[in-house]
């Protein structure tokens, strides 16, 4: 069962997808679910999870809301693999919990996330049992990169739309084409947008991309 507190916009049509979104450090689910309510089709959920307050050691042990504990953001930087782990076998409760309540396919299923939240998402759809819709992913990194290829072990073949700007401060480009490059090494229909001057934010243009992906894979 999943521990994450959650915000919930029901569809105003029939239910007939669902789409789940992490949001980044010290952010919270309702800023979400607020931008994606107004891209999303009138038969589509949106469940955006807020993430606990923890300690955070690039807080300097100041808690904050995040999905787990980070140091710096950078390639190199050491991970917290236990903490990465348990926070995706949330996600994948979460998951669970929505198909079992729902009926639903699994591949009405679409997954996303900004920043860390993008991090958790990219992590945990590509180590789920079941074929999800899609991924999207907003300036975010992917964690544990040392242990990919073999660490995905399903989701390699679903459309992935990644998005970065290219004077992020926070998450640098060039860790997000790094990432890019990663995903290529075993994903199929992984697509790489840049968004130029964009800072550690999303803007207008990426939300009418990010709306266009959505009504293309929830059909």
């Amino acid at each position: 069962m999943s521990t994450y507190e959650t915000v919930t916009v029901p569809p105003t049509g029939k239910h007939t997808s669902t789409i789940i979104f992490f949001h980044g450090l010290g952010e919270s689910g309702s800023i979400w679910s607020e931008l994606l309510t107004n891209l999303r089709k009138p038969n589509t959920k949106i469940i955006c999870p807020s993430a606990p307050k923890i300690p955070l050691t690039l807080n300097k042990g100041f808690s904050m809301p995040a999905w787990f504990d980070v140091s710096t953001l950078n390639e190199d930087a050491p991970e917290n693999e236990s903490e990465i782990l348990r926070a995706v076998d949330n996600v994948h409760a979460l998951l669970d919990e929505e198909l079992a309540k729902t009926r639903l396919p699994p591949k009405k299923l679409l997954l996303g996330g900004f920043s860390q939240g993008g991090a958790l998402a990219l992590y945990a759809a590509l180590t789920y049992h079941r074929p999800l819709a899609g991924l999207i992913i907003l300036s975010c990194w992917i964690p544990l990169h040392r242990t990919f290829p073999d660490a995905a072990t399903n989701n390699t073949n679903i459309p992935i739309f990644q998005c970065h700007g290219t004077e992020d401060p926070v998450i640098p480009y060039v860790w997000g084409t790094r990432t890019s490059e990663i995903i290529k090494e075993f994903a199929t229909k992984s697509q790489f947008t840049s968004y130029e001057g964009l800072l550690h934010r999303t803007n207008e243009k990426e939300l009418a991309d990010v709306k266009t992906f959505i009504h293309k894979i929830l059909t």
